[in-house]
Protein backbone atom coordinates (compact mmCIF):
# COMPACT_ATOMS: atom_id res chain seq x y z
CA UNK A 1 0.00 0.00 0.00
CA UNK A 2 1.52 3.33 -1.02
CA UNK A 3 1.12 6.58 0.84
CA UNK A 4 0.05 9.31 -1.63
CA UNK A 5 1.30 12.19 0.50
CA UNK A 6 5.00 11.29 0.26
CA UNK A 7 7.52 11.26 -2.56
CA UNK A 8 7.58 8.03 -4.50
CA UNK A 9 11.33 8.31 -5.05
CA UNK A 10 14.08 9.73 -2.82
CA UNK A 11 15.81 12.80 -4.23
CA UNK A 12 16.48 16.28 -2.90
CA UNK A 13 17.78 19.65 -4.04
CA UNK A 14 21.17 19.86 -2.33
CA UNK A 15 21.53 23.63 -2.85
CA UNK A 16 18.13 24.35 -1.29
CA UNK A 17 18.72 21.97 1.59
CA UNK A 18 22.13 23.48 2.40
CA UNK A 19 20.83 27.07 2.16
CA UNK A 20 17.84 26.40 4.40
CA UNK A 21 19.94 24.45 6.91
CA UNK A 22 22.34 27.42 7.16
CA UNK A 23 19.46 29.86 7.62
CA UNK A 24 17.98 27.59 10.26
CA UNK A 25 21.21 27.69 12.28
CA UNK A 26 21.07 31.50 12.28
CA UNK A 27 17.36 31.61 13.14
CA UNK A 28 17.71 29.95 16.58
CA UNK A 29 14.81 27.57 16.03
CA UNK A 30 15.18 26.22 19.58
CA UNK A 31 14.18 29.61 21.00
CA UNK A 32 11.21 29.78 18.66
CA UNK A 33 10.08 26.33 19.79
CA UNK A 34 10.37 27.44 23.44
CA UNK A 35 8.04 30.40 22.84
CA UNK A 36 5.42 28.18 21.23
CA UNK A 37 5.86 25.50 23.89
CA UNK A 38 5.31 27.93 26.76
CA UNK A 39 2.19 29.37 25.12
CA UNK A 40 1.14 25.87 23.99
CA UNK A 41 -0.21 24.94 27.42
CA UNK A 42 -3.98 25.53 27.55
CA UNK A 43 -3.93 27.64 30.74
CA UNK A 44 -0.93 29.69 29.63
CA UNK A 45 -2.62 30.25 26.27
CA UNK A 46 -5.74 31.47 28.09
CA UNK A 47 -3.63 33.78 30.26
CA UNK A 48 -1.78 35.16 27.25
CA UNK A 49 -5.04 35.70 25.39
CA UNK A 50 -6.61 37.43 28.42
CA UNK A 51 -3.61 39.73 28.73
CA UNK A 52 -3.93 40.60 25.05
CA UNK A 53 -7.46 41.87 25.82
CA UNK A 54 -6.40 44.45 28.42
CA UNK A 55 -3.34 46.53 29.25
CA UNK A 56 -2.79 44.67 32.53
CA UNK A 57 -4.57 42.33 34.91
CA UNK A 58 -3.89 41.33 38.51
CA UNK A 59 -3.33 37.69 39.42
CA UNK A 60 -6.82 37.50 40.99
CA UNK A 61 -8.44 38.77 37.78
CA UNK A 62 -6.51 36.26 35.69
CA UNK A 63 -7.35 33.36 38.03
CA UNK A 64 -11.05 34.16 37.76
CA UNK A 65 -10.89 34.60 33.99
CA UNK A 66 -9.28 31.20 33.41
CA UNK A 67 -11.16 29.43 36.22
CA UNK A 68 -8.07 28.38 38.16
CA UNK A 69 -6.70 28.85 41.66
CA UNK A 70 -4.40 31.71 42.56
CA UNK A 71 -1.58 29.19 43.11
CA UNK A 72 -2.02 27.57 39.69
CA UNK A 73 -2.34 30.94 37.99
CA UNK A 74 0.77 32.26 39.74
CA UNK A 75 2.72 29.18 38.66
CA UNK A 76 1.76 29.73 35.02
CA UNK A 77 2.51 33.45 35.26
CA UNK A 78 5.98 32.69 36.66
CA UNK A 79 6.67 30.45 33.67
CA UNK A 80 5.42 33.09 31.26
CA UNK A 81 7.54 35.73 33.02
CA UNK A 82 10.71 33.58 32.92
CA UNK A 83 10.15 33.09 29.20
CA UNK A 84 9.79 36.81 28.50
CA UNK A 85 6.12 36.55 27.51
CA UNK A 86 4.77 38.73 30.33
CA UNK A 87 6.08 41.39 32.70
CA UNK A 88 4.74 42.39 36.09
CA UNK A 89 4.66 45.21 38.55
CA UNK A 90 3.70 45.33 42.20
CA UNK A 91 1.28 47.89 43.56
CA UNK A 92 1.04 47.46 47.30
CA UNK A 93 -0.04 43.88 47.84
CA UNK A 94 -1.25 43.37 44.27
CA UNK A 95 0.76 41.98 41.35
CA UNK A 96 -0.25 43.19 37.90
CA UNK A 97 0.78 41.39 34.73
CA UNK A 98 0.89 42.55 31.13
CA UNK A 99 2.21 41.32 27.81
CA UNK A 100 5.93 42.09 27.63
CA UNK A 101 6.16 42.60 23.89
CA UNK A 102 3.85 43.41 20.98
CA UNK A 103 5.15 40.39 19.07
CA UNK A 104 3.31 38.13 21.50
CA UNK A 105 0.05 39.96 20.73
CA UNK A 106 0.77 39.48 17.04
CA UNK A 107 1.40 35.75 17.51
CA UNK A 108 -1.90 35.33 19.37
CA UNK A 109 -3.81 37.34 16.76
CA UNK A 110 -2.20 35.45 13.88
CA UNK A 111 -3.02 32.11 15.54
CA UNK A 112 -6.64 33.18 16.01
CA UNK A 113 -6.90 34.33 12.41
CA UNK A 114 -5.32 31.09 11.21
CA UNK A 115 -7.87 29.13 13.25
CA UNK A 116 -10.76 31.05 11.68
CA UNK A 117 -9.39 30.39 8.18
CA UNK A 118 -8.83 26.68 8.82
CA UNK A 119 -12.41 26.28 10.11
CA UNK A 120 -13.70 27.87 6.90
CA UNK A 121 -11.78 25.39 4.73
CA UNK A 122 -12.65 22.25 6.70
Amino acid sequence: MTNNNTCEIYCYDEEKVNRIQENMKKADIVSIAKVFKIIGDKNRAKITYALCQDDELCVCDIANIIGATIATTSHHLRNLYKSGIVKFRKEGKLAFYSIDDQHIRQLINIALEHNREVRVHV
